[in-house]
């Protein structure tokens, strides 16, 4: 066998061993953080929903913001999203909330609304500022809840 042949077994052989190490390392990790990460994941949702019945759509953004720079980074933003989901799912309409929020699927105008949204908030070199305001837009794509007004909030 031509020693090419051999280092390419080799190689092919440390990259499914490293592939499988990097699996089982994510299994362990969450086999032993599953239950923190649901909880959590729970009380975000309870609180989002609790603030949103006291406050209008523009409070649960500020709120959703606040946190996430009390709790910068990855799981900083999840808990973020979630919690402004359900918190603007149950708040008051704040006029004219929706009105310059680009659809998601408009990925120039959605790219430079979220950059314009970070400099605004002062996370303009965050990685993950950006992602807050995905909850924004998709509530902003739902139709209202309530037959009594508008079937949407914009267009």
């Amino acid at each position: 066998m031509p020693g090419w042949a051999k280092a390419l077994i080799i190689v092919a052989i440390v990259f499914v061993l490293l592939v499988a190490g990097v699996i089982g390392a994510g299994v362990y990790w969450w086999s032993h953080n599953k239950d923190a990460l649901i909880a959590r994941g729970k009380a975000q949702v309870t609180e989002g929903r609790n603030v949103g019945l006291a406050t209008d759509n523009q409070g649960c953004v500020d709120q959703s913001i606040l946190r996430y720079k009390a709790e910068r980074g990855f799981a900083g933003a999840l808990a973020a999203n979630l919690f402004m989901q359900t918190c603007l799912e149950a708040s008051r309409p704040t006029s004219g909330f929706c009105d310059d929020v680009p659809l998601q699927t408009e990925f120039i105008k959605s790219n430079e609304w979220r950059v314009a949204q970070c400099k605004r908030v002062d996370l303009s070199s965050d990685q993950y500022c950006q992602q807050l305001f995905a909850p924004v837009q998709r509530f902003c794509e739902k139709p209202f809840p309530k037959p009594s007004t508008p079937e949407k909030y914009r267009r």
